[in-house]
């Protein structure tokens, strides 16, 4: 089979840098382009370890130009939404990772990938662990009355709650035939100091030091459980990314969550 041809949108983001490096060390993945929202002379040239790709803060250029088979994005709401448009007009397939994405531009990549016959990935988180514990939670939410979220990241994120809280207690509370309990007070109190999203508190902190970390804790009448994931780098997201590049082709129309992608 021939090698995927892959554009990373945003190469030179936190993310972006690991996506290329991925891509580059997998021998079924061949990175054709890169772009970034400022590149000048001072810009650092993008390598796969054998040749320079090309570059440019002109993505519909490269799309072009590189003809790739799939474009991944890791920038912002904004950003992205105009490169799943630019993405599309050139039948290309999308994984996207961006976060902060609101529910109805998740439905407009679904309308358009559906209207125009291509894959799109979108994931609130990558990593497979988390992917988990949004599964393990999800189980635990049919047989416990009462749950919140903590979720801790870096201090430059630019959105809160994070879109993989919002995923897990919406995904949470989708699995119940009745609300989660929650008292008056406890809805005045919660909504002082979090968000509230499906019946569950969402509690964001913003540190540095911090990368991303998420404990969903249930309490049942003299228990309680916690599920937690921790990110200890980057580096965990590239193999969720990677299936889903792998994976993309072969689908039409949204895929949201790596949940199908695992069979979960």
């Amino acid at each position: 089979m021939a090698d995927i041809k892959v554009v990373v949108n945003g190469a030179m983001g936190r993310m972006g840098r690991e996506v290329v490096k991925a891509v580059c060390v997998d021998s079924e993945l061949q990175l054709v382009g890169a772009t970034e929202i400022k590149v000048d002379e001072n810009t650092p040239p993008l390598s796969d370890g054998s040749r320079t790709v090309p570059f440019s803060d002109n993505l519909e250029y490269i799309l072009r130009s590189c003809q790739p088979d799939v474009l991944v994005d890791f920038t912002s709401a904004q950003t992205t939404m105009s490169a799943v448009r630019t993405g599309i007009e050139q039948g290309v397939h999308l994984v996207i990772g961006t976060t902060g994405l609101a529910v109805e531009d998740v439905a407009e990549v679904g309308r358009l990938a559906e209207a125009n016959q291509i894959g799109a990935v979108v994931a609130p988180n990558f990593a497979l662990g988390a992917v988990l514990m949004t599964h393990l939670a999800k189980i635990a939410a049919k047989y416990l009355d009462s749950a919140e979220i903590i979720e801790l990241h870096h201090n430059m994120k630019a959105d809160a709650p994070s879109g993989t809280a919002l995923a897990t207690a919406r995904a949470m509370a989708a699995t119940r035939s009745k609300p989660f309990l929650l008292s008056p007070q406890q809805r005045k109190e919660y909504e002082s100091r979090g968000r509230m999203e499906g019946e569950i508190a969402i509690h964001s902190v913003r540190l540095p030091g911090l990368i991303a970390h998420q404990e969903v804790v249930l309490g049942g009448q003299g228990q309680t459980l916690s599920i937690r994931h921790d990110t200890i780098n980057r580096e965990c997201y590239m193999p969720g990314v990677i299936l889903a590049i792998k994976e993309v082709i072969n689908r039409k129309g949204l895929t949201f969550g790596l949940d199908s992608l695992l069979d979960l």
